[in-house]
């Protein structure tokens, strides 16, 4: 049985102060080191126009690529260096969306949860998702990318807005897990039909809505590196252990301490 984690890899170009860096990124690539730690029986499918970019994953084998005409680009600037919960972030809102078509012929016989990671409204349609509900297995999803819609245009990319939409309920409905954060979750408000939404706040910790509310407290860090996927590192490590059937509060404890790990170290999670 295999978990698949479907979604754009990207280029990223981060600043922090007068600091600029480019590498990959993407929550498909954040999350497949915390699956390779964690739950290395995963599959990765990812869409762009350059499939170099998969060389930076931490098993290419695991790794398939739907190829297209455009790959995702994001700035991700950082302008106070102590306060990495201020983020400002720009697209080119890559229009490349992942259809059914794409998917048929390579997903695996037998699966054991789909991870569904949108970074624009483009990148699910509606018939895809219908398409991955069809295989009636857990579906854990970040709502961040199907609220994205772009604004001002800066030097060929666009400010990002986010922004509620009918079609919402319709895609998140029947989900095992949904991810946010609390400025999303002021977007969309509650009342879906979902089993629980796991709602994150940067340094101040996270909570997680179902029959009951947990509070899950943000483990310290000793040393503030890089923030950069440091949500879709705490959705990968949430969804392992939910995979293994721990309880939601022991799922986001663990899910805090990775995340809290992987912030003092550039780039993905790293064990060591």
């Amino acid at each position: 049985m295999t978990l698949v984690v479907i979604g754009p890899v990207t280029e990223d170009l981060i600043i922090i102060g007068e600091d600029e860096s480019r590498k990959v990124g993407g929550a498909t690539y954040f999350q497949s080191f915390v699956f390779e730690e964690f739950y290395n029986d995963y599959l990765a499918i990812v869409n762009c126009g350059d499939e170099s970019l998969v060389n930076d994953f931490p098993s290419k084998d695991k790794v398939k690529v739907i190829l297209k005409e455009d790959t995702h680009f994001f700035i991700n600037r950082y302008p106070f260096k102590d306060d990495r919960d201020v983020r400002e972030q720009l697209s080119n809102f890559a229009d490349i969306p992942i259809l059914k078509s794409d998917l048929e012929d390579i997903l695996p016989k037998e699966i054991d949860a789909f991870i569904i990671n949108p970074l624009n409204r483009y990148d699910f349609p509606p018939e895809t998702m219908d398409y991955l509900k069809s295989f009636n297995v857990p579906i854990f999803m970040s709502v961040q990318g199907f609220l994205r819609c772009p604004l001002d245009e800066v030097d060929g990319n666009y400010t990002i807005k986010l922004d509620n939409f009918d079609g919402l309920s319709d895609i998140l409905e029947g989900a095992k897990s949904i991810f946010l954060d609390e400025r999303e979750l002021n977007i969309i408000g509650l009342g879906f039909d979902v089993d629980e939404m796991v709602v994150t706040n940067g340094s101040k910790g996270s909570r997680i809505i179902c029959e009951e509310e947990i509070k899950i407290d943000a483990v310290e860090c000793e040393d503030v590196v890089d923030t950069t996927g440091c949500g879709d590192t705490y959705m990968a490590a949430y969804i392992t252990q939910k995979i293994l059937l721990k309880t939601s509060k022991i799922a986001g404890d663990f899910a805090s301490g990775i995340a809290s790990r992987k912030i003092e170290n550039f780039g993905p999670y790293n064990s060591k």
